[in-house]
């Protein structure tokens, strides 16, 4: 390909809104990217009080862990993906699972919404369900426990 043209796409991508070109001609490609510069980080910086009183800090923390610790022992079913939790197959419908109620592994607790998509999410343990630890229409993460079976 003539440098001429090169230099002609070259300016065509810089001067136009497009961030890339590909041109073929015959057995020759060129592919022209232009990559934009990513913005700067954003740093935080926390208020003058916080960094006064690094005591108060380490307090607020401590509620939140001792909240972990209150959750009655079992075995802990976790979400298998990322999406949007519900407690019956429609809106209106009975719960699939209530705390008290004795489950086999198999079993439908809840479903959980991703993508469009309806997964049902069974029990991978046998027992009485002690705790159902998301509230009906709350989004969860991957990883986040769900129910406790003891």
């Amino acid at each position: 390909m003539d440098l001429r043209k090169l230099k002609k796409l070259i300016d065509l991508v810089q001067e136009s809104g497009i961030s890339e070109l590909e041109v073929t001609e015959g057995e020759e490609k060129v592919r022209i990217a232009k990559h934009l510069a990513s913005p700067a980080p954003v740093s935080y910086a926390p208020p003058p009080q916080a960094m006064a009183a690094p005591a108060a800090s380490v307090a607020a923390v401590a509620p939140a862990e001792s909240a972990a610790d209150a959750l009655p022992s079992g075995h802990v079913v976790k979400s298998p993906m990322v999406g949007t939790f519900y407690r019956s197959s429609a809106p209106g419908a009975k719960p699939f699972v209530d705390v008290g109620q004795s489950v086999s592994e198999g079993e439908a607790l809840c479903i959980i919404e991703a993508m469009k998509l309806m997964n049902e999410i069974e029990s991978d343990a046998s027992g009485t369900i002690k705790a159902i630890l998301v509230e009906n229409g709350q989004p969860v993460e991957y990883g986040q426990p769900l129910f406790v079976i003891g």
